[in-house]
Order: C-alpha cells, then structure tokens, then sequence
C-alpha cells in the first residue's frame, strides 16, 4: 500500500491564515520532484512498494538536517517495513500537501496545525517535549527585559503590563506563536489594546525581530524595552548564556502547545496506528538521539487534538485573527 507521509516541524507559517492553493508554489524542488508525479488519482499514490516520503522543515536551533533526516527515515522504513525516504521541506509546503492529498501525516506547530485540520481533516495524534518546556508538552510565552529594567512583576497580569504602555516593543514576527499572538492575546484579555491591529496606540513603538533572536537582540542592543519570544529562546542557539546573563523574564503565559504529528483523516485506523507506534519508540534509549539531533525534542507523548491546541484556538481570537 502506497502512504505518502510528510512531516513538517516548527518554522514560522508565513500568512498561514491566508493559504490557498497558490502556496503550492513555495514547495521545495525535492518535493516539487516528487509529488508531481501524483496530482492524479488517490489511487495511484497508493501502489504497493512505492517509498513513503517524509519532509523535515528547517528550525533555527537544527543543523545538518538532511543527514538526521535520513537517520530518521531509515529507522521509520525499518519499523514500518517500507522504504522511506527524507526530504526538507517548510511548513507552508506541508499544509498544502495536506490539503492536495499529496501528503498523509505531517509534523506542524500549533497554529498551522489549525490549518491542517481546516483544509485537509488532519488532527494531532503526538506532541513534542523538550527538557527546557516548562509544562512538559506545552511551553511559555515570555515578555523580555533587560536585567536592570526598571520594569517589575505585579501582583496581576494587568499591572504588569500596564507598565509597557509607551514603551519599545519587539514582538518575534505577525505570524508567531509565542512571539505574538499569545502576547497580543494577553494584553487584549488585561483590557489594554483592542486587537492586534491598534497595537501602535498602545505601545510607542512596535518592531518585528523576524526570529527569537532578532527580537531578543533588539532588547540587548537597546533597540527595544521589551521582547515577546517562547521561554526556549533563552538559551542556546538563539542567545549565548551570556546574552541571556543580561536579560530577565517580566511576564510569562503559560499552555502554549507544542509543535506536534498530525495524521489526515484519509490514513485507515490500523495504519495510523502504526505510524504512531513507530514514532513513540523514538523515546526509546537505543533511538533517543534520533529525535534530538533533529529539533532538540527528547520525548513525543500522546496528545487529544482539540484540547492541545485550543490555546491556540483561544489566542488567535482574542488577538484579532
């Protein structure tokens, strides 16, 4: 049986609320090569001995992705006793795959997740843990200062960040998790801006860091009063341990949802199943290193797709979107 599986973790879904079916331009030529073979009928894409193809998207903390990718896919053919074969990919590649039926499975974070189950039926079967999450598979949206900021932490969420009202602001990008929509959707719920577009009446000034980094860093080099990044940003790669010496965390919001694997609905029962069985002894010791070496996680654990990711759902609303 032929399955088409495409996994995708973790990079920023550049207007993900926007896709259409002109996002199919953006897919790699790996994939591009691939998949153009299969526009046609659901059937064909299903003969028997045909590779699975699994794609990994880039993520700033992730080197040499194409050789762990291929470590992975080997040990995923020998579990699921077909060939696979590895591929980079990006997210927003991902969900149109998804959508076309030329993809079956993909690894997503939260908000194109979303999307996923929009277009295509797809739904969150694992999520990602890592030893720096501070609520094993959810993580914290944290609001940034500098060490020696006359800024403190009050005795409500409110308070707090009143205090931000006129200052320097730089969130992560428009299209962030943590980096934005959380943050936004916190100073909405406090009552201090309407939505995501009135951002300017509140704040004196509001700039994009385009990644972690570049958030954080407008903060270091006094470009900024205050960064909005995911509470994993504070060590390395993003920042150095020195970097991070100078900064402290002034407001964090808890139950952001880990980037996670999502099956489409079209997968039989007894074939999802054994691609998660497949997946979950990756935490096993002898296979551990398999899944660090990709994007730092040590561990997937099982998720309910609706409860992980109605954080999300809740955010996105409240800031705007």
């Amino acid at each position: 049986m032929r399955k088409k599986i495409l996994l995708g973790v973790g990079a920023a879904l550049v207007a993900v609320t926007g896709l259409s079916i002109g996002a199919a331009e953006k897919t790699p030529p790996a994939i591009a090569q691939q998949t153009s073979a299969h526009q046609g009928s659901r059937l064909l894409a299903q003969a028997p001995g045909t590779p699975l193809t699994i794609a990994f998207p880039g993520r700033a903390d992730s080197t040499d992705l194409q050789t762990k990718a291929n470590g992975v896919a080997q040990f995923l053919s020998k579990e699921l006793g077909m060939p696979v074969n590895a591929v980079v990919a990006d997210e927003t590649a991902t969900v149109e795959a998804l959508r076309a039926n030329r993809a079956d499975v993909a690894f997503l974070s939260s908000r194109p997740a979303l999307k996923a189950q929009e277009l295509a039926n797809a739904r969150l079967y694992l999520a990602e843990v890592r030893p720096n999450y501070s609520g094993k598979h959810t993580y914290r949206s944290i609001f940034v200062v500098p060490k020696n900021s006359p800024l403190q932490g009050k005795s409500s969420a409110k308070q707090t960040l009143e205090q931000l009202r006129g200052k320097k602001m730089a969130f992560t990008s428009p299209t962030s998790g943590s980096g934005f929509i959380f943050p936004v959707g916190e100073l909405v719920k406090s009552g201090l801006v309407p939505n995501r577009d009135r951002l300017n009446g509140f704040f004196g000034q509001v700039a994009y860091g385009n990644n972690y980094s570049g958030a954080l860093q407008a903060v270091l080099r006094g470009q900024a009063d205050v960064a909005a990044v995911s509470e994993y940003a504070m060590y390395p790669p993003y920042i150095t341990a020195e970097e991070a010496s100078k900064l402290r965390i002034l407001h964090a919001i808890s139950g952001v949802p880990a980037h996670g694997i999502a099956i489409d609905d079209d997968v039989p029962a007894a074939t999802r199943q054994r691609i998660i069985n497949a997946m979950l002894k990756l935490n096993q010791p002898a296979n551990n290193q398999l899944l660090k070496s990709l994007y730092n996680s040590n561990e997937l654990v099982k998720v309910e797709h609706n409860s992980h990711l109605q954080p999300m759902r809740d955010a996105l609303k409240r800031a705007g979107f």
